[in-house]
């Protein structure tokens, strides 16, 4: 991890980095850190006799150098970070303060890999043995591919999903009674059973046939019933990590990486509440990064105490931002409009931002009632519909990747100004959710 901590602080500063601590300690709602926190600014930060300046102490280690750049972090409000690696460090001393962390972040970003590196800071090789230990328990799109679908292509009858039993993340739960553990999760959002033998589930539904209810066995479930199945078996593990049980006693923190992909939103909102309560009785840290606006809200509502992040890759200089979402209203399409009002704004607008553009105005236009978003174009610019329209169409269209950018020729630059301030015209939202340090509690 880069820390960026200053050599020397003059003795005006020194006291007022000490001053601040105790604010700090007030605002992660944990005053007894401060205490802690001094003690290792004033371990660390030395003044000798004669001298106006303290400076920093020789020959630190790695871990106290962390703890220092996270604290001038805080204090200083710095939001810009070099690498995933580098927030993934932050998010652990985070913990230290906090129990929960609900993240944003939109697809490209970087979550997975988060998770990832997360997870990694916490292994630890013994040598010996050549295993790994570990801390986190993490669902991600990886946890996913622990379970494979063995269809019976000969046959085409005996269908089942397989679990890679070598793998920790799924051990402690084989042990046990998986359908006892698992069922009661899985009813929650689904009709379907399972059966276990040997790491191989069948599963089955009772449909009524000739007025009778009959068991159809060896179904292949849909690829939304699966990830419930899968999301299901989590938080049977989640459960099992709670209750402190021998298989998962392991486990200090718990990541959650968009548990959400391919439900619909019925889903979603069961989903996102019975996690929240689950993680309420936990005594775990939590960090839960998404995607999706009203999984992010619906966690933030119910988990009162979390923090709450905005993680952003910024394509010109590729580095990473990552800030309370305080400074950004999360209420579903504003979000993003409220990042096309600052991109056009910025006069560095690229092509796949068309996409996100054409994403606005149809659910502007779902949520007015309008049959799609050429409406909501019509009423914007009423002489030239057909032709903004089409602008729309073509540019939302385009194979534009959001890994390597491209800027948009300036003709289309006017166009994407000219239909975000349209937009913000015809439809007034609250303007003080579009001012520089705008938040949602100052436009309520």
């Amino acid at each position: 991890m880069s820390v960026n901590i200053p050599r020397k602080l003059a003795t005006q500063t020194y006291k007022k980095w000490m001053n601040k601590l105790v604010s700090l300690g007030v605002q992660i709602k944990e005053p007894s850190r401060v205490k802690e926190y001094k003690a290792l600014f004033s371990a660390n930060y030395k003044k000798a006799r004669g001298e106006q300046d303290y400076h920093l102490q020789h020959g630190l280690n790695q871990e106290t150098k962390r703890k220092l750049d996270y604290l001038f972090r805080c204090l200083e409000k710095k939001e810009v970070f070099n690498s995933i690696e580098d927030i993934a460090h932050y998010l652990r001393l985070y913990l230290e303060d906090s129990k929960f962390i609900v993240l944003f972040a939109y697809n490209g970003t970087g979550k997975t890999r988060l998770s990832g590196a997360f997870k990694k800071i916490g292994q630890v090789l013994n040598e010996s043995t050549g295993e790994k230990s570990a801390d986190t328990l993490y669902y991600n799109a990886f946890t996913e591919d622990l379970f494979t679908w063995d269809n019976d292509l000969p046959h085409d009858t005996t269908r089942s999903l397989k679990m890679n039993t070598a793998s920790r993340f799924i051990a402690g739960l084989n042990a046990m009674a998986i359908e006892e553990k698992v069922t009661p999760f899985l009813h929650r959002y689904a009709d379907f059973n399972f059966t276990v033998q040997h790491g191989e589930i069948k599963f089955h539904r009772d449909v009524m046939i000739d007025g009778n209810l009959k068991r159809v066995d060896n179904i292949k479930i849909s690829r939304g019933e699966e990830r419930i199945f899968i999301w299901s078996c989590f938080l049977a593990i989640i459960q099992m990590a709670i209750d402190q049980d021998a298989g998962y006693d392991w486990v200090k923190y718990i990541y959650i990486d968009d548990p959400i992909s391919s439900l619909d939103d019925n889903n979603v909102i069961a989903v996102a509440t019975d996690l929240a309560e689950l993680l309420k009785q936990s005594s775990k840290k939590v960090v839960v990064s998404t995607h999706h606006p009203l999984f992010f809200n619906i966690l933030c509502n119910t988990i009162k105490k979390s923090v709450q992040l905005f993680l952003h890759k910024t394509p010109q200089t590729e580095r990473y931002l990552l800030k309370g979402t305080a400074k950004t209203p999360f209420f579903h399409h504003v979000a993003l409009l409220k990042e096309m009002k600052d991109i056009a704004d910025s006069g560095t607008p690229y092509t796949y931002h068309f996409n996100i553009l054409r994403n606005i105005l149809e659910k502007t236009a779902s949520f007015l009632g309008y049959e799609n978003f050429s409406s909501c174009v019509k009423k914007i610019f009423p002489e030239d519909e057909a032709v903004y329209s089409r602008v729309i169409n073509l540019l939302s269209h385009g194979n534009y990747s959001i890994f390597e950018p491209q800027e948009m020729v300036e003709d289309n630059k006017k166009y994407f100004r000219e239909i975000v301030e349209g937009l913000l015209t015809q439809y007034p939202f609250n303007p003080k959710l579009f001012e520089p340090e705008a938040s949602q509690g100052d436009a309520q």
